[in-house]
């Protein structure tokens, strides 16, 4: 077989330019000089005898040549780090890597802990969160940048298609008031007391607050008789102004386990009404699953899955997949 006319050294360059927009920014990322990085593009190209990169603007910009490369080079990096990690494998989770993804608040409230459990099992492995939008996060399980994630929103088709998509847990959305509001001394609260409070929410272009919105509105809520006193741009924003008797919010049960606990906010009950929404967990079944996944999703998962978490509902099967075992 001839030899290849490119290294893996170039494909990173190439990849570092077409990701940081400059030859210049390309180096200071990649640790190395400006025209040692000219030199390998040069080089390259001439071993293509194809023009990679249009050079008559201010931004490095990527010939049709220069794209379809960058196509096949991200498949061939992430293929060399996972044979990496494969061979890792072979020292028992004595090292290794693992790289979870979640979306926005499973990654702030729930990720943290899973991942502080499997560091006491497995101290030695080192551990990456990456915690990004729903359909971000599914595409860095597509093209290998994550083992494994788990997420709360609705993957692209496309997605659906190419991953694995396993039920994991359901979230609830709870009511909470401030603890010295009128309506907290109630036992109970029934849906047209919902439409006499005034709202703290996120705001409304925000996928969450959409995501939200939703869920409320399959359970029942006229959402055209709530009313919204403010705008905040994250939970814990929203969870300081109810503390601070600014209004009721409906907030992730998981992001809000250390204020019922401490008192800090009022949980009412409100008859007749559930919102939950679906915690997925998302694989890609072709690609390699290290020994650290494996292990994350057989000894981690389940526990925050489990009766007395504030998820509910076990791992179940989809799709005719199988769902991790218990361990």
């Amino acid at each position: 077989m001839a030899d290849l006319p490119f290294t893996l050294d170039q494909l990173r360059i190439l990849r570092a330019i077409a990701s940081e927009g400059s030859f210049k920014k390309a180096a200071d990322s990649l640790y190395v000089t400006q025209p040692a990085v000219s030199l390998q593009i040069q080089n390259l190209e001439k071993q293509l005898s194809v023009s990679l990169f249009d050079r008559g603007g201010r931004k490095a910009q990527l010939t049709e040549a220069g794209h379809l490369l960058l196509s096949y080079c991200d498949r061939i990096l992430s293929q060399c780090q996972e044979a990496c990690r494969a061979l890792e494998d072979l020292h028992n989770l004595r090292g290794g890597s693992l790289i979870v993804g979640a979306s926005q608040t499973t990654g702030t409230y729930l990720m943290p802990r899973m991942i502080g459990l499997f560091r006491q099992k497995y101290p030695d492995v080192a551990v990456q969160l990456q915690v990004h939008s729903t359909r971000r996060t599914g595409w860095s399980v597509a093209n290998g940048q994550v083992d494994l994630a788990i997420i709360g929103g609705e993957l692209p088709s496309e997605l659906n298609e190419l991953l694995q998509v396993v039920p994991y847990a359901s979230d609830e959305l709870a009511l909470v008031l401030p603890v010295k509001h009128p309506l907290a001394r109630l036992p109970e609260l029934t849906r047209e007391d919902l439409y006499r409070l005034g709202f703290v929410c996120l705001d409304a272009q925000s996928t969450t607050r959409k995501m939200v919105d939703q869920l409320l509105a399959r359970s029942g809520l006229d959402l055209t008789k709530v009313k919204v006193e403010m705008e905040l741009n994250s939970f814990e924003a929203i969870k300081n102004a109810v503390q601070s008797g600014l209004g009721a919010a409906f907030l992730p049960v998981v992001s809000i386990e250390r204020e019922l606990s401490a008192g800090s906010l009022h949980r009412p009950q409100v008859a007749d009404l559930q919102v939950r929404r679906q915690l997925k967990l998302i694989t890609h079944p072709a690609r390699y699953c290290s020994r650290a996944a494996d292990a994350f999703r057989r000894e981690v998962l389940p526990v925050f899955a489990s009766a007395d978490s504030p998820l509910r509902r076990p791992l179940q099967p989809q799709n005719g997949s199988d769902p991790p075992a218990a361990g």
